[in-house]
Protein backbone atom coordinates (compact mmCIF):
# COMPACT_ATOMS: atom_id res chain seq x y z
CA UNK A 1 0.00 0.00 0.00
CA UNK A 2 1.21 3.52 -0.79
CA UNK A 3 0.03 6.90 0.34
CA UNK A 4 -1.13 9.01 -2.59
CA UNK A 5 -1.27 12.80 -2.68
CA UNK A 6 -3.89 14.74 -4.59
CA UNK A 7 -1.46 15.18 -7.48
CA UNK A 8 -1.05 11.38 -7.69
CA UNK A 9 2.61 11.44 -6.66
CA UNK A 10 3.55 8.51 -4.49
CA UNK A 11 5.00 8.83 -1.02
CA UNK A 12 6.76 6.32 1.20
CA UNK A 13 5.44 2.76 0.74
CA UNK A 14 3.89 0.81 3.59
CA UNK A 15 6.05 -2.25 2.89
CA UNK A 16 9.42 -2.99 1.34
CA UNK A 17 10.73 -6.35 0.20
CA UNK A 18 14.27 -7.59 0.82
CA UNK A 19 15.52 -9.63 -2.12
CA UNK A 20 18.17 -11.62 -0.29
CA UNK A 21 21.18 -12.54 -2.43
CA UNK A 22 20.47 -12.08 -6.16
CA UNK A 23 20.86 -15.20 -8.25
CA UNK A 24 21.34 -17.43 -5.22
CA UNK A 25 17.77 -17.69 -3.95
CA UNK A 26 17.77 -21.46 -4.39
CA UNK A 27 20.84 -21.69 -2.16
CA UNK A 28 19.57 -19.45 0.62
CA UNK A 29 19.21 -22.33 3.09
CA UNK A 30 22.82 -23.40 2.55
CA UNK A 31 24.07 -19.82 2.68
CA UNK A 32 22.27 -19.40 5.99
CA UNK A 33 24.51 -22.00 7.67
CA UNK A 34 27.71 -19.90 7.84
CA UNK A 35 25.65 -16.78 8.47
CA UNK A 36 23.81 -18.45 11.32
CA UNK A 37 27.09 -19.73 12.73
CA UNK A 38 28.54 -16.22 12.67
CA UNK A 39 25.41 -14.93 14.40
CA UNK A 40 25.85 -17.46 17.21
CA UNK A 41 29.53 -16.53 17.50
CA UNK A 42 28.71 -12.81 17.59
CA UNK A 43 25.96 -13.03 20.22
CA UNK A 44 27.78 -15.54 22.40
CA UNK A 45 31.24 -14.01 22.10
CA UNK A 46 30.22 -10.42 22.73
CA UNK A 47 27.89 -11.38 25.58
CA UNK A 48 30.74 -13.32 27.22
CA UNK A 49 33.10 -10.35 26.78
CA UNK A 50 30.61 -7.99 28.39
CA UNK A 51 30.06 -10.42 31.26
CA UNK A 52 33.79 -10.88 31.89
CA UNK A 53 34.54 -7.17 31.86
CA UNK A 54 31.51 -6.38 34.01
CA UNK A 55 32.27 -8.96 36.70
CA UNK A 56 36.08 -8.82 36.87
CA UNK A 57 37.36 -5.69 38.65
CA UNK A 58 40.88 -6.12 37.28
CA UNK A 59 39.43 -5.53 33.81
CA UNK A 60 37.96 -2.14 34.75
CA UNK A 61 40.74 -0.36 32.88
CA UNK A 62 40.43 1.99 29.88
CA UNK A 63 41.52 -0.65 27.35
CA UNK A 64 38.87 -3.11 28.50
CA UNK A 65 36.18 -0.47 28.97
CA UNK A 66 36.65 0.50 25.31
CA UNK A 67 36.51 -3.20 24.46
CA UNK A 68 33.20 -3.44 26.34
CA UNK A 69 31.88 -0.57 24.21
CA UNK A 70 33.00 -2.40 21.08
CA UNK A 71 31.31 -5.62 22.24
CA UNK A 72 28.05 -3.77 22.94
CA UNK A 73 28.08 -2.10 19.52
CA UNK A 74 28.82 -5.42 17.81
CA UNK A 75 26.00 -7.09 19.72
CA UNK A 76 23.49 -4.43 18.64
CA UNK A 77 24.63 -4.66 15.01
CA UNK A 78 24.19 -8.43 15.03
CA UNK A 79 20.73 -8.29 16.59
CA UNK A 80 19.67 -5.53 14.19
CA UNK A 81 20.49 -7.47 11.03
CA UNK A 82 20.88 -11.22 11.44
CA UNK A 83 17.41 -12.27 12.68
CA UNK A 84 15.67 -10.73 9.65
CA UNK A 85 18.41 -11.99 7.34
CA UNK A 86 17.97 -15.56 8.58
CA UNK A 87 14.18 -15.24 8.27
CA UNK A 88 14.69 -14.39 4.59
CA UNK A 89 16.99 -17.37 4.07
CA UNK A 90 14.88 -19.88 6.00
CA UNK A 91 11.28 -18.82 5.45
CA UNK A 92 11.37 -16.45 2.47
CA UNK A 93 10.09 -13.68 4.78
CA UNK A 94 11.15 -10.86 2.49
CA UNK A 95 8.50 -8.30 3.47
CA UNK A 96 9.49 -5.64 5.98
CA UNK A 97 7.28 -2.87 7.33
CA UNK A 98 8.47 0.59 6.29
CA UNK A 99 8.88 1.73 9.89
CA UNK A 100 10.88 -1.40 10.71
CA UNK A 101 12.98 -0.74 7.62
CA UNK A 102 13.74 2.83 8.71
CA UNK A 103 14.52 1.66 12.25
CA UNK A 104 16.89 -0.99 10.97
CA UNK A 105 18.50 1.58 8.68
CA UNK A 106 19.16 3.87 11.64
CA UNK A 107 20.58 1.16 13.89
CA UNK A 108 22.87 -0.20 11.17
CA UNK A 109 24.34 3.16 10.23
CA UNK A 110 24.43 4.67 13.72
CA UNK A 111 26.13 1.69 15.32
CA UNK A 112 28.52 1.24 12.39
CA UNK A 113 29.54 4.86 12.95
CA UNK A 114 29.89 4.14 16.67
CA UNK A 115 32.10 1.14 15.94
CA UNK A 116 34.41 3.33 13.90
CA UNK A 117 34.48 5.82 16.76
CA UNK A 118 35.30 3.10 19.30
CA UNK A 119 38.19 1.92 17.11
CA UNK A 120 39.50 5.49 17.12
CA UNK A 121 39.20 5.58 20.92
CA UNK A 122 41.06 2.28 21.18
CA UNK A 123 43.83 3.66 18.96
CA UNK A 124 44.07 6.64 21.31
CA UNK A 125 44.28 4.24 24.25
CA UNK A 126 47.18 2.32 22.65
CA UNK A 127 48.90 5.61 21.72
CA UNK A 128 48.83 6.88 25.31
CA UNK A 129 49.78 3.48 26.78
CA UNK A 130 52.88 3.11 24.60
CA UNK A 131 53.95 6.69 23.89
CA UNK A 132 53.18 8.19 27.29
CA UNK A 133 52.90 5.27 29.75
CA UNK A 134 53.75 7.25 32.90
CA UNK A 135 50.71 9.48 32.40
CA UNK A 136 48.35 6.75 31.18
CA UNK A 137 46.28 6.59 34.38
CA UNK A 138 46.09 10.37 34.76
CA UNK A 139 45.08 10.96 31.13
CA UNK A 140 42.57 8.16 30.61
CA UNK A 141 40.67 8.42 33.87
CA UNK A 142 37.26 6.72 34.24
CA UNK A 143 35.58 10.10 33.75
CA UNK A 144 37.51 10.72 30.51
CA UNK A 145 36.70 7.23 29.24
CA UNK A 146 33.00 7.83 29.97
CA UNK A 147 33.10 11.17 28.12
CA UNK A 148 34.80 9.56 25.12
CA UNK A 149 32.13 6.86 25.08
CA UNK A 150 29.41 9.51 25.21
CA UNK A 151 30.99 11.47 22.36
CA UNK A 152 31.28 8.30 20.27
CA UNK A 153 27.58 7.58 20.78
CA UNK A 154 26.49 11.18 20.13
CA UNK A 155 28.61 11.40 16.99
CA UNK A 156 27.23 8.14 15.65
CA UNK A 157 23.63 9.17 16.24
CA UNK A 158 24.15 12.76 15.10
CA UNK A 159 25.73 11.83 11.78
CA UNK A 160 23.20 9.15 10.81
CA UNK A 161 19.89 10.16 12.35
CA UNK A 162 19.04 12.05 9.15
CA UNK A 163 19.28 8.94 6.96
CA UNK A 164 15.77 7.60 7.72
CA UNK A 165 14.13 11.03 7.36
CA UNK A 166 15.95 11.72 4.07
CA UNK A 167 14.83 8.37 2.69
CA UNK A 168 11.28 8.86 4.00
CA UNK A 169 10.74 12.16 2.20
CA UNK A 170 11.40 10.68 -1.26
CA UNK A 171 8.67 9.46 -3.63
CA UNK A 172 8.72 5.76 -4.54
CA UNK A 173 6.80 5.04 -7.72
CA UNK A 174 8.31 1.80 -8.98
CA UNK A 175 9.66 -1.37 -7.39
CA UNK A 176 9.72 -1.62 -3.61
CA UNK A 177 12.23 -4.49 -3.62
CA UNK A 178 15.54 -3.70 -1.92
CA UNK A 179 18.27 -5.77 -3.53
CA UNK A 180 19.89 -6.58 -0.18
CA UNK A 181 19.21 -8.54 2.98
CA UNK A 182 18.79 -5.42 5.11
CA UNK A 183 17.65 -1.81 4.76
CA UNK A 184 20.81 0.01 3.80
CA UNK A 185 20.29 3.74 3.21
CA UNK A 186 21.55 4.05 -0.36
CA UNK A 187 19.93 0.76 -1.40
CA UNK A 188 16.58 2.23 -0.34
CA UNK A 189 17.28 5.61 -1.93
CA UNK A 190 18.03 3.95 -5.28
CA UNK A 191 14.38 2.85 -5.42
CA UNK A 192 13.15 6.45 -5.34
CA UNK A 193 11.83 8.11 -8.47
CA UNK A 194 12.52 11.66 -7.28
CA UNK A 195 15.71 13.71 -7.03
CA UNK A 196 18.19 12.02 -4.69
CA UNK A 197 21.07 14.52 -4.91
CA UNK A 198 20.80 15.57 -1.25
CA UNK A 199 20.77 11.94 -0.08
CA UNK A 200 23.76 11.04 -2.24
CA UNK A 201 25.82 14.04 -1.18
CA UNK A 202 25.04 13.66 2.52
CA UNK A 203 25.73 9.91 2.54
CA UNK A 204 28.99 10.49 0.67
CA UNK A 205 30.03 13.24 3.10
CA UNK A 206 29.34 11.01 6.12
CA UNK A 207 31.28 8.14 4.53
CA UNK A 208 34.25 10.40 3.82
CA UNK A 209 34.16 11.95 7.29
CA UNK A 210 34.03 8.58 9.05
CA UNK A 211 36.17 6.56 6.67
CA UNK A 212 38.91 9.04 5.83
CA UNK A 213 38.84 10.99 9.09
CA UNK A 214 38.84 8.02 11.45
CA UNK A 215 41.33 5.99 9.42
CA UNK A 216 43.65 9.02 9.22
CA UNK A 217 43.58 9.42 13.01
CA UNK A 218 44.21 5.70 13.54
CA UNK A 219 47.06 5.76 11.01
CA UNK A 220 48.61 8.80 12.72
CA UNK A 221 48.35 7.11 16.13
CA UNK A 222 50.03 3.96 14.89
CA UNK A 223 52.67 5.99 13.09
CA UNK A 224 53.59 7.55 16.44
CA UNK A 225 53.44 4.15 18.13
CA UNK A 226 55.83 2.65 15.58
CA UNK A 227 58.25 5.56 16.02
CA UNK A 228 58.18 5.10 19.79
CA UNK A 229 58.54 1.32 19.68
CA UNK A 230 61.56 1.45 17.36
CA UNK A 231 63.37 3.49 20.06
CA UNK A 232 62.88 0.80 22.71
CA UNK A 233 66.27 -0.61 23.75
CA UNK A 234 65.51 -4.34 23.67
CA UNK A 235 63.77 -6.64 21.17
CA UNK A 236 61.70 -8.06 24.04
CA UNK A 237 60.30 -4.61 24.89
CA UNK A 238 59.50 -3.94 21.25
CA UNK A 239 57.79 -7.32 20.89
CA UNK A 240 55.76 -6.80 24.07
CA UNK A 241 54.60 -3.35 22.96
CA UNK A 242 53.72 -4.67 19.51
CA UNK A 243 51.73 -7.58 20.92
CA UNK A 244 49.46 -5.22 22.83
CA UNK A 245 48.37 -3.72 19.48
CA UNK A 246 47.93 -6.95 17.51
CA UNK A 247 44.29 -7.54 18.45
CA UNK A 248 43.33 -3.94 17.70
CA UNK A 249 45.04 -4.02 14.30
CA UNK A 250 43.16 -7.23 13.41
CA UNK A 251 39.85 -5.66 14.43
CA UNK A 252 40.62 -2.57 12.33
CA UNK A 253 41.23 -4.75 9.28
CA UNK A 254 38.02 -6.74 9.89
CA UNK A 255 35.97 -3.55 10.03
CA UNK A 256 37.51 -1.19 7.49
CA UNK A 257 38.56 -3.81 4.91
CA UNK A 258 35.10 -5.11 3.93
CA UNK A 259 33.62 -1.69 4.67
CA UNK A 260 35.92 0.06 2.20
CA UNK A 261 35.27 -2.51 -0.53
CA UNK A 262 31.52 -2.36 0.12
CA UNK A 263 31.45 1.44 -0.18
CA UNK A 264 33.50 1.35 -3.40
CA UNK A 265 31.14 -1.21 -4.94
CA UNK A 266 28.09 0.78 -3.79
CA UNK A 267 29.35 4.06 -5.24
CA UNK A 268 31.22 2.95 -8.34
CA UNK A 269 30.02 -0.58 -9.09
CA UNK A 270 27.22 -1.58 -11.47
CA UNK A 271 23.80 -0.11 -10.62
CA UNK A 272 22.26 -3.55 -10.19
CA UNK A 273 23.11 -5.57 -7.12
CA UNK A 274 25.25 -8.62 -7.78
CA UNK A 275 25.66 -11.60 -5.47
CA UNK A 276 29.26 -10.53 -4.73
CA UNK A 277 28.17 -7.00 -3.80
CA UNK A 278 25.43 -8.22 -1.45
CA UNK A 279 27.61 -10.87 0.19
CA UNK A 280 30.36 -8.29 0.76
CA UNK A 281 27.83 -5.88 2.28
CA UNK A 282 26.71 -8.67 4.61
CA UNK A 283 30.26 -9.57 5.60
CA UNK A 284 30.88 -5.92 6.46
CA UNK A 285 28.24 -6.27 9.19
CA UNK A 286 28.91 -9.89 10.18
CA UNK A 287 32.68 -10.25 10.26
CA UNK A 288 33.57 -7.77 13.03
CA UNK A 289 30.90 -8.90 15.55
CA UNK A 290 31.73 -12.57 14.99
CA UNK A 291 35.53 -12.34 14.97
CA UNK A 292 36.31 -9.48 17.37
CA UNK A 293 35.58 -11.49 20.56
CA UNK A 294 37.69 -14.40 19.28
CA UNK A 295 40.65 -12.14 18.49
CA UNK A 296 40.55 -10.44 21.88
CA UNK A 297 39.93 -13.74 23.67
CA UNK A 298 43.01 -15.29 22.06
CA UNK A 299 45.32 -12.26 22.06
CA UNK A 300 44.49 -10.68 25.43
CA UNK A 301 46.04 -12.49 28.37
CA UNK A 302 43.76 -11.05 31.05
CA UNK A 303 40.56 -12.00 29.23
CA UNK A 304 41.84 -15.47 28.39
CA UNK A 305 42.85 -16.12 31.99
CA UNK A 306 39.55 -14.83 33.36
CA UNK A 307 37.58 -17.03 30.96
CA UNK A 308 39.68 -20.10 31.82
CA UNK A 309 39.23 -19.42 35.53
CA UNK A 310 35.47 -19.61 35.06
CA UNK A 311 35.44 -22.64 32.76
CA UNK A 312 38.07 -24.67 34.58
CA UNK A 313 39.34 -23.10 37.83
CA UNK A 314 41.53 -26.08 38.76
CA UNK A 315 43.55 -25.79 35.53
CA UNK A 316 44.64 -22.18 35.99
CA UNK A 317 48.34 -21.79 36.62
CA UNK A 318 48.72 -19.41 39.57
CA UNK A 319 51.92 -18.04 38.06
Amino acid sequence: MTIVLSNNSHLFPHTFFLAGIPGLTASHVWISLPFGFMFVLAVTGNSVLLFLIRTERSLHQPMFLFLAMLAFVDLVLSLSTLPKMLAIFWFGATAINSHSCLSQMFFIHAFSAMESGVLVAMALDRFVAICNPLRYSSILTPAVVAKIGGLVALRGVGLTISFPSLAHRLPYCGSHTIAYTYCEHMAVVKLACGATTVDNLYAFAVAIFLGVGDVAFIAFSYGQIVKTVTRFPSPEARAKAGSTCTAHVCVILFFYGPGFLSVVMQRFGPPTASAAKVILANLYLLFPPALDPIVYGVKTKQIKERLLSILSPSRIDPT
